[in-house]
């Protein structure tokens, strides 16, 4: 963000400041997607759970990507407005949004009510998984050759492809998965 012009909206951010907008978005967005934007979507297109975490999953693409576009034009000696920064944000909260409440709320009703502290803590785990992967490429960016392979906006356009990859591969099982909803009130 440093290198960004920061004035948005009228206003001269701080760098710091900015790590407020994905908190602030997340309390935003989801009552708004709660009781405005599945309920539209809904009348036209039947949201399932596993649709909400699809879309999600296709949803971080192009926010990692908008990413990789604002340190590319920061390389080329550009100073691209921070309001980039907050569209990429409002993108990936959305994605957070559609895709960790639904799974946390699928895992829960898929889960027989003998074994529903077991799904989620295989839920959890996968997130687990997930960060554990982040921290072993961030520590790997540190070392030859992966330090020039994912330097600067490859670092982001490699995330963008292991996003899409992982939503394409998560098409294929959510395709064919049948489960059976357990009543919440039961367990």
């Amino acid at each position: 963000a440093k290198s960004m012009d920061m004035k948005l909206l009228g206003v001269t951010w701080l760098p710091s400041q900015l790590q407020a907008v994905n908190p602030l978005f997340i309390l935003i967005f989801v009552p708004l997607f709660s009781y405005v934007i599945y309920p539209a979507i809904d009348r036209f297109f039947p949201l399932t759970p596993l649709r909400k975490i699809g879309i999600g999953m296709f949803l971080t693409v192009p926010a990692f990507s908008i990413s990789g576009f604002i340190q590319m034009w920061i390389e080329a000696g550009q100073t691209p407005s921070i309001g980039w920064q907050v569209f990429a944000y409002a993108l990936l909260t959305a994605a957070e949004v559609m895709v960790s409440i639904t799974c946390l709320e699928f895992s829960y009703t898929q889960a027989p009510p003998s074994i529903k502290s077991i799904v989620m803590s295989c839920y959890l785990a996968s997130i687990a998984i997930g960060n554990e992967f982040t921290a072993v490429i961030n520590a790997m960016i540190s070392r030859p050759p992966l330090d020039q392979w994912l330097s600067g906006a490859n670092y982001y356009w490699f995330f963008t492809g292991v996003m899409l990859c992982a939503a394409i591969a998560f098409v294929g099982v959510a395709l064919r998965y049948s489960g059976r909803t357990y009543n919440p009130d039961s367990a």
